[in-house]
């Protein structure tokens, strides 16, 4: 199935109101969120020695600002940062038994999210964006050095599909206008190290959610996810709210605070084992550009992010509707996102009339930290 094919969230309303559950094919793609960019502030001081040199081989980095080249958004000079977070769902290697299918075709970005660090480093503003969302895709050139020409009306996550990181960041920085100064990718293996890593994170449901697509049974109360089933959270779409790709997102933004939280609880800067430990998993778990491609530049950047908890992400939907030519998709409400944009561009924080009144998949307080 190619990314344009792919099904999406629910159907349309004037003001996001009027829904209907979708039950088509699976998608079995990772959903990985800001949590990321946290699981990475562990190699704050890991690097030394012997150590310094098993983790910086762990790494795996790709130079997006040479394919990319000038032609880009500004780089600001106020002291914040933009990360594009992506989840890719390839089958390849150990992904194939996780993502349930045998699907060798090229991977796709099933999750985005902008995470605007914002200057002073104690402060979060997380950005998702659905891979559903109808964009135009500017022209790419692949990892094999391949120009793909630009697409009018496609999916969001045939970008990553088309042309790979690069095409994901061209895309991203076209469709807001904001420079993307790194990023970090996860798959389906990676995930579940980190939150194994972690030794599980804990989650409240408010009610019981069986989705057979995720392979996840869960009954309401709390519970300590392993990696595994923290996976099938993450990808849940039938079980809860509407059924769209929107209400699986607040699930994920739920899990973004309590993955914070554990983090806090469990105190790795405390503990030398636990850092490396940490360290070691999350070299091996994530891709990232070249200003992140070693252990330095990483302890560089992770150090400014330690003192960000849960309390201080804000997290948001980028404002979108229902597809009235197409139940599926969701296209963006571009007043409303630009006044996020502008938020990031500036670096302020994201106004409540942003994301008022927008569509947002009814699954809001399902899962929570307890």
């Amino acid at each position: 199935m190619s990314a344009e094919s792919t099904p999406g969230p629910g159907t349309p309303g004037e003001s996001g109101t009027s829904r209907r559950k979708v039950r088509g094919p699976r998608h079995r793609g990772l959903r990985v969120m800001a949590w990321t960019a946290a699981g990475i502030v562990v190699l704050g001081g890991a690097g030394a020695g012997c150590l310094y040199f098993k983790l910086n081989g762990n790494l795996r980095s790709i130079d997006i600002d040479h394919v990319l080249g000038s032609d880009r958004p500004e780089k600001t000079d106020d002291g914040s940062e933009n990360i594009l977070v992506l989840g890719s769902d390839t089958r390849s290697g150990g992904n194939r038994k996780l993502g349930g299918g045998a699907d060798d075709g090229p991977a796709r970005s099933d999750t985005a999210m902008i995470v605007h660090v914002h200057r002073g480093r104690e402060k979060a503003s997380v950005v998702s964006l659905p891979r559903d969302t109808v964009v135009d895709r500017p022209a790419c050139t692949d990892p094999r050095g391949r120009e793909h020409p630009a697409a009018d009306g496609v999916m969001f996550n045939s970008a990553y599909a088309t042309g790979g990181a690069a095409c994901a960041v061209k895309t991203v920085e076209s469709l807001t206008g904001v420079r993307m100064d790194h990023y970090l990718e996860v798959d389906f293996s990676g995930f579940r190290r980190l939150v194994d890593a972690l030794g599980g994170v804990e989650v409240t449901t408010t009610e019981d959610i069986d989705d057979p697509d995720s392979h996840l049974e869960l009954e309401a109360g709390t519970h300590r996810l392993d990696g595994e089933r923290a996976l099938g959270l993450v990808r849940t779409r039938h079980g809860v709210g509407d059924g769209s790709d929107l209400g699986r997102i607040q699930l994920q933004q739920a899990f973004v605070r309590a993955l914070a939280e554990r983090v806090e609880e469990i105190g790795v800067f405390t503990s030398p084992k636990k850092l490396y430990d940490l360290a070691d998993t999350a070299t091996r778990a994530v891709t990232t550009d070249s200003g992140l491609g070693s252990v330095n530049k990483l302890v560089s950047f992770a150090s400014g992010l330690k003192d960000i908890g849960a309390s201080n992400l804000h997290l948001v939907t980028v404002p979108v509707r229902y597809d009235p030519a197409d139940h599926n998709r969701v296209v963006v409400q571009e007043a409303k996102a630009e006044l996020v944009w502008d938020a990031l561009r500036e670096d302020r924080p994201i106004p409540a009339a942003a994301t008022h009144g927008t569509a947002a998949g009814e699954a809001d307080g399902v899962v929570s930290a307890p």
